[in-house]
């Protein structure tokens, strides 16, 4: 079963979605949908949306605050 987050502004308009997977991995998206990023728990890495590691460490919501400057 997977489990939907968003992630709202200050102003409560929605920046984002975390979608954790039942193995514990998370898949982020911005407001419109794409993928910025993923994390993967087996190896506690968070990647871009290239495949870059960008921190050791579940870092998903950095990824859209990042995003939404």
């Amino acid at each position: 079963m997977n489990n939907k987050e968003v992630i709202r502004d200050f102003y409560g308009r929605i920046i984002g979605t975390i979608t954790t997977k039942n193995d514990g991995s998370k898949v982020v998206r911005d407001f419109y949908g794409r993928i910025l990023g993923t994390y993967d728990k087996k190896y506690d890495v968070t990647r871009d949306f290239y495949g870059r590691i960008v921190a050791k460490g579940d870092y998903s919501s950095g990824l859209i605050l990042k995003s939404s400057k």
